[in-house]
């Protein structure tokens, strides 16, 4: 059995729930579970990790609906603060408890990728995780994945027993060096691994794309929201299991739901439409980094190079600051890379540059914008 015939090709992400004073809002969760589930939509993607999330979901969902009407994905992230396997089987447990649905449809190895990788490998969460599917606590086992094609590749390779793969996928990331979407989605189809689709809106940001992009989308269909199109992009890929929209408002789940309830796939002519949407973002003028990371190579200081640059990227496509300003943390800060400012202006990444970047005087600007 296909394992994502029976699910509708909208799932609904929890980690960014309304909050109210700054706890989840469970009456607002609650109308928006509500409303997911009389439209036949039921896959409700969390984690370990997400705040609060995993007991609001058993609240919402859980303690209200038969086990049997909705599918629960949530994942481990054994890379955060474990020193022990021990520790990291502990995630399990909790997230087993906070849910209180007995057990779980979909678990995943939480954002596997460079250092996290190695994390389960060492501690033997896949063997342990194999032996909780064999009792029956989880029903299919796959990961989350943020890194480049040939890593992806090698995981799939090591790990056959992975039924199912977690991308971020979206149209401006198609084909974007530093996120590789089409790449490890085609890895993914190589291996014959259903594909469940996260950040189809980027976070956001392709709800409210570059002037350019949105003059395009609304000449084509003035009525629908922009949003709309990067989802219905990624629904129409093949092997998906469902794409994960991260809904925070009642209106944002309304608007899912109105497009996604009997959603068929792309036209022609709406492909046609999403390329030019491509092409209008390729033409926004940004620093050329293909993230080879040459320069990291070089780079007596070890910073974060390739990192600053998507994030400055960001800035200049979508003008939010604040989201930028988070991906700089994570893609810098967060492996342990050092910060534009430590640049001692020796050039060796100049010299070693493919697109001729001026990397020194880049690295001045990105340490201007985000080094507060």
């Amino acid at each position: 059995m296909y394992l994502g015939e029976e699910i509708k090709k909208l799932g609904f992400g929890l980690m960014r729930l309304p909050q109210k004073d700054g706890v989840i809002d469970l009456e607002e969760t609650q109308k928006m579970v509500d409303l997911f589930m009389e439209n036949g939509f039921t896959y409700f993607d969390t984690a370990w990790a997400y705040t609060g999330s995993e007991e609001a979901i058993r609240k919402t969902l859980v303690e209200r609906y038969p086990r049997d009407s909705f599918t629960l994905a949530t994942k481990n992230a054994a890379w955060i603060n474990c020193r022990t396997r021990e520790e990291a089987i502990a995630q399990f447990d909790l997230s087993l408890e906070r849910l209180g649905a007995g057990y779980i449809d979909f678990y995943l190895l939480h954002n596997l990728g460079v250092h996290r990788t190695k994390v389960f490998e060492e501690f033997d969460l896949w063997n342990y995780f194999l032996q909780k599917k064999e009792e029956g606590l989880i029903k299919h086992l796959g990961f989350s994945f943020h890194s480049t094609p040939e890593e992806l590749d090698e995981i799939l390779t090591k790990h056959p027993e992975a039924e199912f793969v977690q991308l971020q996928i979206n149209y401006a990331d198609w084909e974007n060096p530093a996120i590789l979407s089409r790449a490890n989605y085609e890895v993914a189809r190589k291996h014959g691994k259903p594909v469940v689709i996260m950040e189809p809106v980027k976070g956001g940001l392709l709800a409210n794309p570059p002037e350019s992009v949105e003059k395009i989308l609304k000449a084509a269909e003035p009525e629908s929201s922009c949003a709309s199109w990067a989802i219905r992009f990624a629904a129409s890929l093949e092997g998906v299991i469902t794409v994960l929209s991260g809904m925070t408002y009642v209106p944002q789940m309304e608007d899912n739901l109105a497009y996604m309830k009997d959603f068929t796939g792309l036209t022609k002519e709406q492909q046609e439409v999403i390329r030019a949407a491509q092409k209008a973002l390729a033409e926004i003028p940004l620093i050329p980094c293909t993230s080879c990371n040459y320069c990291a190579k070089v780079c007596p200081k070890n910073i974060g190079i390739s990192g600053s640059f998507t994030a400055l990227n960001m800035v200049t496509l979508y003008g939010n600051k604040d989201f930028a300003q988070n991906q700089f943390n994570w893609l810098v800060k967060g492996h342990g890379k050092d910060v534009p400012s430590s640049c001692i202006k020796c050039g060796k990444c100049e010299g070693v540059c493919p697109q001729r970047i001026a990397i020194r005087e880049e690295l001045e600007r990105v340490a201007a914008a985000f080094e507060v």
